[in-house]
């Protein structure tokens, strides 16, 4: 696979990442320029942060861990050139799945159906490890 099919996925869950850092960013300082939340109720955790403000920083803290193997993963997959088209699409299923997480969580944050999108990546990311190291350790 070309190098920009490959790494179109990473940009595509790095843009995710930036999208939630800066709504974050945001609706935090909105929420402390409006007296809603208080610095000092904040300075030590992150307890006192309204409900909405709470989603989107989680949002951006759970795809701070996961997509971490991920991106090993592509990176271990280019340099060993294992890194086909099966390896492409299910790199956007994970990604899909990631963009489904945190649709969920800064929106309803219905905890069932967030969490059958954070098993789904799991699941495909999982595979996708199992594959590769399938395919490293035949040599195929």
């Amino acid at each position: 696979m070309s190098v920009q099919a490959v790494l179109l996925p990473v940009f595509a869950l790095v843009a995710l990442l930036f999208f939630l850092l800066m709504r974050m960013a945001l609706t935090r300082v909105g929420s402390i320029k409006a007296g809603e939340t208080k610095m000092k109720d904040v300075a030590l955790g992150q307890n006192a942060w309204p409900t909405a403000i709470a989603q989107t920083s989680n949002a951006y803290a759970n795809n701070l861990q996961l997509p971490l193997m991920f991106y090993a993963l592509v990176a271990f997959a280019m340099l060993t050139k294992k890194d086909d088209l099966i390896f492409v699409v299910m790199s956007w299923l994970f990604v899909a799945s990631r963009y489904a997480h945190a649709y969920v969580h800064i929106t309803s944050n219905h905890v069932p159906t967030r969490f059958n999108m954070f098993a789904l990546g799991v699941f495909i990311l999982g595979l996708m490890w199992t594959i590769f190291a399938v395919r490293v350790l035949a040599a195929i």
